[in-house]
C-alpha cells in the first residue's frame, strides 16, 4: 500500500490544531496566574472571566463522581483525536470545511486532555450572564470543539447530496 503525501491530505490543517492548543494554553495560564480560584473579573456587563475547575465534561457532567471520570474523559478524548486524525488523513486537503472542523475539535480535545492529565481538572474561565441567567463557564478548547461541531453540521447542510453520491459509488 502506497502512502500519499501528507500535504495532499487533511493533515495539512494540523497547524490549526496547534493554534487552538496554543491559544487555549496561554489563556488558561493567564487565568491561573492572575485570578484566584472562583474569582470573577468583569470584562463587560454580560461577560466575565471566572476561574473555575471542571472535574467533569461539558456543563460539569459527572464532575462529582470521585475521580474515575478524569481517565474516562481522557480516554474518550484520545479516541476522538485518533478517529479525527485518521479522517483528516483520508480526506483531501481541499476539503477545507471538514478539515477545519476536525482540526478545531482535535485542538480543543487535546487542550482539555492536557488539563485533565496535568491538573486533574479542566480550567474554565469564559463566563456569560444576562440578568439572573448564567451560562456554563467554559474555555477556548471548548470553543474549538463547539465551533468544529457546528461546522460539521453546516457542511452537512451545504453539501448533503455530494456526500451521499460519494458513498454510493
Amino acid at each position: 500500500m502506497m502512502s500519499k503525501p501528507v500535504l495532499s491530505t487533511g493533515l495539512r490543517w494540523l497547524w490549526l490544531v496547534l493554534v487552538v492548543i496554543a491559544i487555549d494554553f496561554v489563556s488558561k495560564q493567564w487565568i491561573m496566574n492572575n485570578l484566584m480560584l472562583h474569582e470573577s473579573m468583569p470584562v463587560m456587563p454580560f461577560f466575565n472571566f471566572f476561574y473555575a475547575h471542571n472535574y467533569g465534561a461539558a456543563f460539569s457532567f459527572l464532575a462529582d463522581k470521585g475521580g474515575w471520570q478524569r481517565w474516562f474523559f481522557a480516554g474518550i478524548a484520545v479516541a476522538i483525536v485518533v478517529v479525527l486524525l485518521v479522517m483528516m488523513y483520508r480526506s483531501k486537503a481541499s476539503d477545507r470545511l471538514n478539515n477545519i472542523a476536525y482540526a478545531l475539535i482535535v485542538g480543543g480535545a487535546l487542550g482539555n486532555l492536557f488539563d485533565r492529565a496535568y491538573h486533574g481538572f479542566v480550567v474554565d474561565f469564559i463566563d456569560f450572564t444576562i440578568g439572573d441567567w448564567h451560562f456554563a463557564t467554559f474555555n477556548i478548547a471548548d470553543c474549538g470543539i463547539c465551533i468544529g461541531a457546528a461546522l460539521i453540521v453546516l457542511e452537512g447542510f451545504i453539501n448533503p447530496t455530494s456526500k451521499r453520491s460519494e458513498h454510493k459509488g
